[in-house]
């Protein structure tokens, strides 16, 4: 039997400043759809912990932080499953973005929206994870609710 996750303070979030609405996650919904199973599917292959998770989104959102302010900076996590995580989601977000560009003839993925989709996942793991060092908790929240199921080879196109 798993333990429930720790109860964790509203004002300890990471990233507060973001905004994440419900009407953003409503207009974003194919957006963190593809990103959540692609994170799961991630943690699975990699065999990766809550713990790795959390460095790879704190990374990814830095990274997307500096891009914001016009730098190119990536940050990158010295855990190995964190990094792996990491590049599994940048090349997750790439294909989403080619995909996008196809259908649509334009870029029409804004950084702006990956990094609002980053920030909710992260808040995600915040509540779920049990603070356990091995823990998976917030991987099996993550799991009911996105499977790690390989994508089909005719998966639908993520359009706007």
């Amino acid at each position: 039997m798993r333990e429930p996750p720790a109860a964790s303070p509203e004002d300890a979030l990471p990233n507060q400043d973001i905004r994440v609405s419900e009407d953003f996650l409503r207009g974003k919904e194919a957006i963190l759809a593809w990103i959540s199973e692609a994170l799961t599917r991630a943690m699975e292959t990699e065999k990766a912990v809550d713990q790795d998770a959390r460095e790879a989104l704190d990374a990814l959102i830095r990274t997307y932080r500096t891009l914001e302010s016009g730098l190119i900076y990536e940050t990158r996590p010295t855990n190995f499953y964190a990094a792996a995580l990491q590049d599994a989601l940048k090349n997750a977000v790439e294909k989403l973005r080619r995909q996008m560009t196809e259908t649509s003839g334009m870029n029409t993925l804004r950084d702006a929206d990956i990094l609002g989709v980053l920030v909710f996942l992260e808040r995600i793991e915040f509540r779920y994870a049990n603070g356990r060092r091995r823990g998976r908790a917030f991987y099996d929240f993550m799991n009911s609710n996105f499977p790690a199921a390989p994508a089909p080879a005719n998966a639908p196109v993520i359009v706007g």
